[in-house]
């Protein structure tokens, strides 16, 4: 089979591989849909991110879809030729964190597509891949395209639910990429009045506009359009911080009412916080890191009609112009979402 291997910085290979067969519990999917995530550009791109770096070639990818080709032993409950959204985590459900209810912290999570440990974690970007059955949830009614698609409405959906009690509220978006844009999409489903989603890019601030935001700020044309939203010692109640810069956090922090909420989502390394306004204002500051059990969420959501994800995906490209797709998704001029397609 064919995949999807990165070496080094801009070192991207279509390499063959063996394909694998399913034990007792799995299965063998062949892939239809890869989306590219954030960090596969930053392996791409830089060879890494923050302290993480490549120290062997990896498998990228982990926002996939793809139909049910083989059954492994005692799986019941998929068909062949089912279409399934493939989760990307697989947390051990034994240590300590995932018996408290908390599995994306595992302490031995081997989420696809990670060089955080070594070895590292090899992804899902592969004509064939071999999954959990559970992992697996029917996506019949999507297209490929939207399955995949599952795993960073995800994040946001976990998001949401760090947020807390969402109806009624007045929320900001910083960072209009895929997570601000699917964001504002959670945000609205889980009840929110008024979304104003805040970006550099005017193109992005489009996206936000087609999935519901009702106001957008251009921050690279002014870039003082969040100080009215600060008056009275703010207006929103919720900031999602989507975009992991500086100036945005410090922005969203001045335009939150006291006892706000900062839901941060951005990765963008580490940053020097206004403290004094944080305690000043009584906010909740609180991290979000990946899913888990939002990921069959995710899909009952798109097949209900209730989310629809289908205006963020701009490009899709079959395999053997993977190359070229990275370097369309690197250009956040002109890239969305952009996916694979394997078959």
């Amino acid at each position: 089979m064919k995949a999807i291997v990165i070496h080094t910085a801009k070192d991207l290979r279509i390499e063959e591989l063996e394909t694998e067969k399913p034990g007792p519990g799995e299965v063998e999917i062949r892939l239809a849909a890869g989306g590219i995530c954030g960090s596969d550009l930053h392996y791409y791109n830089h060879g890494g991110f923050g302290t993480v770096r490549l120290k062997e070639p990896m498998i990228l990818g982990h926002e996939v879809s793809g139909h049910v080709a083989a059954l492994g032993e005692g799986v019941s409950d998929l068909a062949i030729g089912d279409l399934v959204a493939v989760s990307p985590s697989r947390p051990c459900g034994a240590c300590d964190y995932c018996l408290k209810g908390l599995p994306n912290h595992c302490f031995h999570m081997r989420f696809y597509g990670s060089a955080m440990p070594f070895p590292h974690i090899q992804g899902a970007f592969r004509e064939r891949l071999v999954a959990k059955a559970s992992q697996c949830v029917k996506a019949e009614g999507l297209s490929a395209g939207e399955a995949a698609m599952a795993e960073p409405l995800s994040v946001t959906l976990h998001a949401t639910r760090r947020a807390g009690e969402m109806l009624g509220e007045r929320v900001l978006v910083t960072g209009c990429g895929p997570i601000g844009t699917l964001s504002i999409l959670a945000a609205r489903r889980a009840g929110a009045a008024k979304i104003v989603a805040a970006d550099l890019s005017e193109r992005a601030l489009g996206f936000a506009r087609a999935v519901g935001a009702d106001r957008t700020v251009n921050l690279s044309e002014d870039r003082d359009g969040l100080v009215p939203f600060s008056e009275n010692k703010g207006t929103f109640d919720v900031l999602y911080e989507c975009s992991g810069a500086q100036p945005a956090l410090v922005a969203g922090i001045q335009a939150l009412r006291p006892r706000g909420v900062i839901v941060q989502l951005g990765l963008g390394g580490d940053m020097a916080l206004p403290m004094m306004a944080i305690t000043a204002k009584e906010l909740d500051l609180r991290g979000s890191f990946r899913f888990h059990e939002e990921f069959a969420t995710a899909v009952k959501l798109m097949q209900g009609g209730l989310i629809d994800v289908k205006p963020l995906i701009t490009h899709t490209l079959p395999l053997g112009e993977a190359l070229k797709a990275f370097e369309i998704a690197s250009d956040k001029g002109q890239s969305m979402k952009t996916q694979i397609a394997f078959a």
